[in-house]
């Protein structure tokens, strides 16, 4: 029986432009809170953003991973934190700098405003670029500053080829920090402690939790969700997913466009009476 779904929330939750997940993916997510079944997203972006992906239904986030597993939330309580030091950040920056890649280093304030602050010597006049369209203000200062941070990322204005060379650069040079694309189609490379991602936090969560791995489901999509894919034994991908997470993942659904894991929490909170399987898992009746 599954007492913990886990899912990424951009291109497998909700899908990619949605303003927020969906009325049947947050009546499903209802559904399973209901029977006693924690759920929570695991997701880059930080806890400041979940109440408007969720549409302010705080009980859907009360559970979860944010930051990239960085920051660890249990009905409400933040249980653990990892911190990336800023003279590695600062490193980061400087390195985009001299390299003059097609791309700034940001850091964010998780708990509080959101918007991206970049880090940057001499190139600010890249920001209008990098924030174009993104309907927030940005912040450009020229170091790091600070001890520690619990979100950083890079933005880039290239294609995916490029962009594929820069997080390969920084994982060459900077073999402290981890760097994944959090999307097949957003321009970012989100950073990590080294040993520290998705699959850690998912680890931790079950830990607290009392449960076994295998009583865990996770939903993903992208890079930065291989590692919670690989951390447990029902992993589950959207059929949008990237290849090497689709190849990873034990089960398969649809593409996200279609509310894809909506319905595989209804079959969740379905199985759960019975104590059988999910639909999904081949269990029932799809």
């Amino acid at each position: 029986m599954i007492k913990l779904a886990l899912t990424d929330l951009d291109d497998t939750l909700i899908p990619y432009g949605a303003p927020s997940a969906s009325v049947r993916a947050i009546a499903a997510i209802g559904s399973l809170l209901d029977k006693g079944i924690h759920f929570g997203p695991v997701s880059g972006r930080v806890p400041d953003a979940m109440g408007w992906m969720f549409a302010d239904e705080g009980r859907c986030f009360a559970t979860g991973a944010f930051a990239n597993g960085q920051v660890v939330r249990i009905d409400g309580e933040v249980v653990h934190e990892e911190s990336l030091e800023s003279a590695l950040l600062q490193e980061v920056a400087d390195l985009l700098d001299g390299r003059e890649a097609p791309a700034l280093l940001a850091t964010y304030d998780v708990y509080g405003n959101s918007a991206p602050v970049f880090v940057t010597r001499r190139r600010g006049a890249l920001v209008d670029e990098l924030m174009d369209g993104a309907g927030k203000e940005a912040t450009v200062v020229s170091a790091v500053g600070g001890t520690s941070w619990l979100k950083s990322n890079v933005h880039c204005a290239c294609d995916r080829d490029e962009m594929a060379q820069i997080r390969d650069l920084l994982r060459q040079e900077l073999p402290e920090l981890g760097f994944v694309f959090p999307s097949l189609v957003a321009p970012f490379i989100d950073i990590s402690p080294a040993g520290w991602d998705k699959g850690a936090a998912v680890r931790w969560m079950a830990a607290e939790l009392g449960i076994g791995l295998d009583e865990v489901a996770t939903f993903g999509d992208s890079e930065n969700d291989l590692s919670m894919i690989e951390a447990v034994p029902n992993s589950v991908a959207v059929a949008n997913a990237a290849d090497v997470v689709a190849q990873a993942a034990r089960w398969h659904i649809g593409p996200s466009e279609e509310d894809a894991v909506a319905a595989a929490l209804e079959d969740i909170a379905q199985a759960a009476e019975t104590d059988g399987l999910p639909a999904f898992m081949g269990g029932g009746v799809a």
